[in-house]
């Protein structure tokens, strides 16, 4: 039995957090850690998480600097990090398009 397009989609990219974070790095070309909260509706722990998740991947780099005194984290997509969403965006687009309309439905 052949396997399923689902095995090829990154374990890293699919889950819904990192998905949108990777998403909104894609559509701009930095982000600040406090946009993702907002956007994503996620705690600063799990925030945390999920970008040094993407960052040991190598997906993303994370810089912080000050700005009048208060630190600020932003967050940058890597061209290996570009290269991997442009290939999940394109295995789930084949698992899309794999299946006729109708296959697989209950009758």
């Amino acid at each position: 039995m052949e396997k399923h397009l689902a095995i090829s989609l990154s374990k890293a990219i699919h889950q819904r957090a990192r998905l949108g974070i990777m998403s909104i790095l894609m559509a701009s070309e930095e982000a600040e850690f406090n946009y993702f909260k907002e956007k994503l509706n996620l705690t600063d722990g799990n925030l945390s998480s999920h970008l040094s998740l993407l960052e040991k991947e190598k997906y993303i780099r994370i810089r912080k600097k000050f700005i009048k005194k208060k630190p600020k984290t932003l967050c940058r997509m890597t061209e290996k990090g570009r290269q991997a969403f442009e290939e999940y965006l394109e295995n789930l687009e084949k698992i899309i398009r794999s299946f006729p309309p109708d296959e697989g439905r209950a009758k």
